[in-house]
């Protein structure tokens, strides 16, 4: 196996072993993205000198991408827009300082939808990346850059985000494994804004045994975040030991399957998969999220709600992009934001900056928070009679550059990760095989209940296990 090939598993074994260093790995990275990133553009910079001086620094550590809205003290961070043109972070995520401890490196940061707001990383103000298993074809979103670089070897792993399924649905194009963790399980401190109820951090990985050790890398509890509680982080590796899908409660949500836009070999795919679990083991029980269908009504509501406010610093006044034709103050803020924010950018504030206006407020964001309990006690009450939910993760596999124009059929993407996000528990896409026409990857969504992502990894585990 070429170094570049590994997971964190192999990599961390090779190193106990002395097989080879840090440096070895940082190389051999930077040399993988130098011969194959240009037909994919996951990457938008690699600092291979800093990541060479942390190896030094700790031999047995892995480097890690991380997707470029999270801060890494001395590197840029654009959030995939024109308007942080130029900003260097001066402070470290928590999610980094916890990495740098636990023996990672943050070594390249990869493309993404501006400010995440996308799904398919079309919406990036910095380059086009492409899908490793067909170039012509998008990665997903918001976290293309991270599945693009694992899924094509580019990177040992990655760190993404999540805030409508932007983890979830690129790992299910790219064939990776994707985890977004339960609200507050990963700190948000220094990870830039979307919308700050929703979004999380999780690992993109080649298998769900090296999404157990990262999560358990970064999560905790952390003072410079109020939303993460006192929760103890378990040794999730040791939590999947034996892991096995035989007794386990397996909720079918029969809103997820009647669905007119499920593509039929998706929808074969995971047919398949549900019969895999059943012939493990699990007993497979019909459920119902009767609010499933207010979901992306609800989301696209709240969340541009959360990102007028979450967006409103980006004013060209302390850091990022200033437009040179600004006269004053006024036409400071207007020419900058003009200049600096993509379409769909605007798109969000404009409606999240309507729902929140005098006379809409209630009407509009004040009745979304209420159904938004709705959804939250229905995944509640199921949780309380089966242990997981097997689900379609994204409606389509990846579809062609260009393909989507219009932007209410691109929300349509992640039209079944959307409602667990706005419940705040733990969900993944686990690779489940390939369309038999084109060839592209398909995963399946597992969702479990808040800070049950010890059960969710067994699940997944055990589900890895059956497909290979």
């Amino acid at each position: 196996m070429e170094l570049w090939e590994m997971g964190i598993r192999a990599a961390q074994d090779g190193l106990a072993k002395g097989e080879f260093t840090a440096t070895d790995l940082v190389k051999a990275i930077a040399a993988r993205r130098a011969a194959e990133d240009g037909r994919i553009g996951a990457y938008l910079t690699f600092d291979e000198g800093g990541a060479l001086r942390l190896a030094a620094e700790n031999p047995k550590s892995v480097p890690i991408a991380v997707k470029d809205l999270i801060n890494v003290k001395g590197q840029p961070c654009t959030c995939g827009s024109k308007i942080l043109k130029g900003y260097v972070s001066p402070y470290d995520a928590t999610v980094i300082a916890n990495m740098k401890r636990n023996g990672f490196i943050p070594c390249g940061r990869v493309n993404m939808d501006e400010f995440a707001m996308g799904s398919s990383t079309e919406n990036s103000a910095l380059g086009v990346t492409r899908n490793p298993y067909d170039t012509e074809r998008v990665p997903g979103g918001s976290s293309g850059g991270s599945a693009a670089a694992v899924g094509g070897n580019l990177a040992i792993a990655a760190l993404g985000t999540d805030t409508g399924g932007s983890i979830r649905q690129p790992a299910s194009f790219c064939n990776c494994y994707g985890l977004k963790p339960s609200y507050g399980r990963v700190s948000r401190y220094g990870v830039t804004a979307f919308a700050s109820s929703l979004d999380q951090v999780g690992p993109m990985t080649k298998s769900v045994e090296d999404a157990a050790v990262l999560l358990g890398a970064i999560a905790g509890r952390d003072p410079m975040d109020g939303t993460t509680p006192d929760e103890p982080v378990p040794d999730y590796l040791k939590e999947i030991e034996g892991a096995s899908l035989k007794g386990v409660r397996l909720g079918l949500p029969k809103e997820y399957f009647s669905v007119t836009g499920l593509d039929p070999e998706v929808k074969a795919v995971t047919d398949a998969a549900i019969d895999k679990c059943a012939n493990a083991g699990a007993e497979l029980v019909e459920v119902s999220l009767p609010h499933t269908d207010y979901a992306m009504s609800v989301y696209y509501i709240v969340a541009p709600a959360e990102a007028s406010a979450n967006l409103a610093r980006f004013d060209g006044v302390r850091y990022g992009h200033r437009s040179a034709e600004a006269k004053d103050v006024y036409s400071l803020y207007v020419k900058s934001r003009s200049e600096g924010f993509g379409p769909e950018v605007k798109r969000r504030i404009i409606m999240g900056t309507y729902v929140l206006s005098s006379g809409y407020y209630d009407a509009y964001y004040g009745r979304a928070q209420k159904v938004r309990t709705l959804i939250k006690r229905d995944f509640d009450e199921v949780f309380a009679r089966v242990d997981a939910l097997l689900t379609p993760c994204a409606p389509t596999p990846a579809f062609r550059l260009g393909e989507l124009q219009d932007p209410i059929t691109m929300y349509l993407n992640d039209l079944f990760t959307i409602p667990s996000s706005l419940a705040g528990v733990c969900a993944a896409s686990v690779p489940a095989g390939f369309t038999a026409s084109a060839h592209l990857p398909v995963g399946v969504q597992f969702i479990c209940g808040g800070f049950e992502e010890s059960r969710l990894l067994r699940v997944s585990k055990a589900f890895e296990d059956l497909c290979s």
